[in-house]
């Protein structure tokens, strides 16, 4: 049993899922990211495409002609700064929308959660025995069956674009600079478009062995279970000290109705009722006082105090709280079944033997635990 007990064989809660999240404990995937953030990037340099060809045609033109003055003051560094100053405006965006795709996808992942703790260096990630750990145990294993599989799938693709265009690029040269950059652009797209596809493929496949590998790494024992449990509900000590704070509070400004009452109706657990009954102040009896759960669980345990009985009628006490207010006269309904209770109550006082009576509660006014209309109700 201790040994089932310290086993991690069972799935983890919603709360340790949460709380691993907020360590930074959540399903990454790589390629999902980088698959986003050239699908992303394809679709800008898409565009994009007539501006930066523009920038690019301009620059190859500036860089293939040259004047006298040219020559005689040649500043290849001028001359690059310049070509770099014409291109950086759209590598800045499309860098700018790669990083912002990336962290999409990764948050997306992670519950939208940033984990600023995760960049802080760890001596785990410098030990070399860990290094090796990571690379020779079963997870570096699986890691390197990603990479080869990633390597071959991209590589295949790769192959399979650069042969239906290897006739075209082999001729680029020769014609209008302006087309066959236009070319090279349209090809250089589709090779990302192609890429981004085969990564999205490997992160669909991916996506499952990282969520079975989280939910191992979350499993919890009996104990974890227990322990757990026991905190959402709280200690036995800490529910009975709730329980005792509840009581004094649903115990306060009911000694003087207790002092007042002369029975009390209830049902067992959740409702209770006080009534008293004064000629020479109502010619019906009165609700002195009445409660719901912790109030009704403080009046019955006041009431031995006060001398005042408790007797059990389930129906009635339900449809009295719901139909009369405190210090208010009981309805017509209730005259007989009321009217029963407090003859015997009298007996008790008078010291005779009898028997709790039994009674009925209207139909119409019959009433379950929340307050709703039901005839079916004894």
């Amino acid at each position: 049993m201790s040994e089932q007990e310290g086993e991690k064989s069972f799935a983890p809660t919603e709360k340790r899922k949460r709380e691993a999240a907020k360590r930074g404990d959540v399903i990454r995937s790589r390629e999902m990211a980088t698959a986003a953030s050239v699908a992303i990037g394809a679709v800008w340099l898409m565009l994009a495409g007539p501006w930066m060809l523009d920038l690019l045609a301009g620059v190859l033109h500036a860089g293939c002609t040259w004047d006298k003055a040219a020559l005689d003051h040649f500043t290849p560094g001028q001359a690059l700064i310049g070509a770099l100053a014409a291109i950086l405006l759209p590598i800045l965006v499309l860098g700018a929308i790669v990083i912002l795709a990336s962290l999409v996808a990764q948050l997306g992942f992670g519950e939208g959660r940033w984990i600023g703790g995760n960049l802080a260096p760890k001596a785990s990630r410098i030990n070399p025995m860990s290094g090796l750990k990571r690379m020779f145990g079963p997870i570096g294993l699986i890691e390197m069956a990603k990479g080869i599989a990633k390597v071959a799938l991209l590589g295949a693709i790769a192959w399979f674009w650069a042969e239906e265009r290897l006739e075209t690029f082999a001729g680029l040269g020769r014609g209008n600079l302006f087309g066959q950059l236009a070319y090279a652009w349209d090809a250089l797209i589709a090779l990302l478009f192609q890429l981004s596809a085969g990564l999205f493929a490997i992160a669909l496949v991916d996506l499952p062995v990282q969520l079975v590998r989280r939910m191992l790494r979350l499993k919890m024992t009996l104990q974890e279970l227990r322990d757990e449990a026991k905190e959402n509900e709280g200690s036995p000590e800490k529910k009975g000290a709730i329980r005792e704070r509840q009581r004094k509070i649903a115990a306060g400004g009911l000694v003087p109705a207790m002092k007042e009452a002369q029975f009390i109706v209830a049902n067992p657990s959740h409702f209770a009722v006080a009534l008293a009954y004064d000629p020479a102040k109502a010619p019906a009896p009165v609700v002195i006082a009445k409660g719901r759960d912790a109030r009704a669980l403080a009046m019955r345990e006041m009431a031995p105090e006060f001398a005042v009985p408790v007797l059990s009628y389930p129906a009635l006490a339900r449809s009295v709280y719901f139909t009369t207010r405190e210090k208010q006269m009981i309805r017509e309904d209730h005259y007989v079944a009321v009217a029963a209770i407090l003859a015997f109550v009298l007996a008790l006082k008078r010291g005779e033997d009898r028997h709790a009576p039994d009674i009925s509660v209207p139909v119409t006014v019959r009433f379950d635990a929340e307050g709703r209309l039901d005839p079916r109700q004894d």
